[in-house]
């Protein structure tokens, strides 16, 4: 994820997040096709309805997503919380050398995880 972000400088990298429930066991880099691609994200519609197809026929369960932040804030802009569904997901977001993780919940983005809880390749 971190190489991926500092590649797509200066727009925000983004992805997905599989593995099994309470373990991320991968993470996929998918294009963003955000119409503003330097301020925001939104991960290509195809790349999410092909890992909901592989989750029902039995493959890795989609945890989440992640994205950059080139400005190196870490914490969800006000964009990133009015996109959030409530739906339970975690949204990992890179910036600069920080790491935070955030659980989309009724609530909006909330239950900020320490980064050194987990591995960020």
């Amino acid at each position: 994820m971190k190489k991926a972000s500092a590649a797509a400088v200066p727009r925000e990298a983004c992805g997905l997040l599989l593995g099994t429930e309470g373990e991320i066991e991968r993470f996929t880099e998918c294009a963003n096709v955000s119409d503003a691609p330097e301020i925001r994200f939104e991960i290509d519609p195809a790349a999410l309805f092909a890992a909901l197809r592989a989750e029902r026929a039995g493959g890795p369960a989609l945890l989440g997503y992640w994205h950059s932040h080139p400005s190196g804030n870490a914490t969800p802009s006000r964009t990133d919380a009015a996109m959030a569904a409530p739906d339970g997901k975690l949204w990992v977001i890179l910036g600069g050398e920080d790491v935070t993780c955030w659980r989309a919940g009724a609530a909006g983005l909330w239950d900020r995880f320490a980064a050194q809880a987990w591995t960020v390749v």
